[in-house]
């Protein structure tokens, strides 16, 4: 079963709820026993000691959990799930380094990729004709395996933002490099995807893919429909859009409602306004004086906390916009 998103666990303050797996398999097929410790290092459990593995208690870790225990099961194994407020003698916080430290070693070999393309990418340069489509099918690989990782990071490490950044720069040195290797006459506005087009993005939507997804349905296809998956999955369900590396997506210093924006020749004063106050709201990089971000950011925190349907928080999410635009016309 797939992970959707990254659920992440977000106030350390208040205490925390554990999930303790308890597991053990006959000795012989040895597979069963692989296969188990894979999935549970691909949800990003922290093994404890011996058969105890680990995960916060979320709803989309415990179904994980429940699956893989129905799983050890029918291998004539044993599996006891428990839920627990403490796990003695270790606290919240030493719990959480667990995490962290795990997550650590998971992202060094992302930033390593990164900083070896960067590095081939400056040799392509060089040499324009040598490993061009090689660097994009290694960056690709590195941008799925950053998704993955960033979706098992439950406690925003700090390697997680080292990464993300690194990835960023590479991304925008592909961008620039593909754009230099273009003709300048097929450097234009971006096409508009044919009415009724799917639109993908990740789930649990907020401020910047809500905005998105209202630009694309009152000012690019009135009859768009949205659909939600991971990063993996986007492209085979319809047009990606806020997810890692797509093309309506983040682009250098600007936000997927800026890169819309743009790639559609949308030139509304009340949309560049909006575009500053998404751009503050998402990225909080002091870009844009935007007192009204943090009234717009705290309205979609709050719809995001009482409706658990992703349709319907962005329905009400993009109603939310619709009011931005009407009020933003008046003197």
């Amino acid at each position: 079963m797939g992970r959707s998103a990254p659920v992440r666990v977000a106030c350390y303050r208040v205490p925390m709820r554990w999930l303790t797996l308890l597991i053990s398999l006959p000795a012989s097929p040895t597979r069963h026993r692989v296969a188990a410790w894979r999935k549970l290092r691909r949800m990003g459990a922290v093994n404890l000691r011996g058969a105890a593995w680990i995960l916060p208690e979320t709803p989309e870790t415990t179904e994980l959990l429940q699956w893989l225990v129905q799983e050890v099961r029918s291998a004539k194994g044993e599996a006891v799930l428990l839920h627990v407020d403490q796990i003695e003698p270790l606290t919240d916080e030493q719990l959480r380094r667990l995490f962290d430290q795990a997550r650590e070693a998971d992202y060094q070999p992302i930033i390593r990729g990164c900083r070896e393309a960067v590095a081939q990418l400056d040799r392509h340069r060089a040499a324009p004709h040598t490993g061009g489509d090689a660097l994009k099918a290694k960056a690709e690989g590195i941008k799925r395996e950053l998704e993955r990782v960033r979706s098992i990071d439950y406690f925003d490490s700090s390697a997680g933002e080292r990464a993300r950044t690194t990835w960023e720069a590479l991304a925008k040195r592909l961008a620039a490099a593909e754009a230099r290797s273009q003709p300048a006459g097929r450097r234009r506005r971006a096409s508009v995807p044919p009415p009724g087009s799917v639109w993908v993005t990740r789930p649990r939507p907020h401020i910047d893919r809500i905005a998105s997804a209202w630009l694309i349905k009152r000012f690019v296809d009135s009859e768009a429909r949205f659909a939600f998956a991971d990063a993996a999955d986007a492209p085979k369900k319809g047009i990606p859009f806020d997810i890692l590396g797509a093309e309506f997506g983040h682009q250098g210093e600007d936000c997927t409602f800026e890169t819309l924006l743009k790639r559609f020749g949308l030139r509304d004063r009340r949309l560049q306004t909006i575009a500053e106050i998404v751009h503050e709201a998402d990225l909080h990089d002091g870009k844009f004086a935007r007192a009204e971000a943090a009234g717009i950011d705290l309205a979609v925190r709050g719809l995001a906390t009482t409706i658990h349907e992703d349709h319907e928080l962005l329905d009400r999410g993009m109603a939310v916009f619709d009011g931005l635009y009407s009020a933003l016309k008046k003197p």
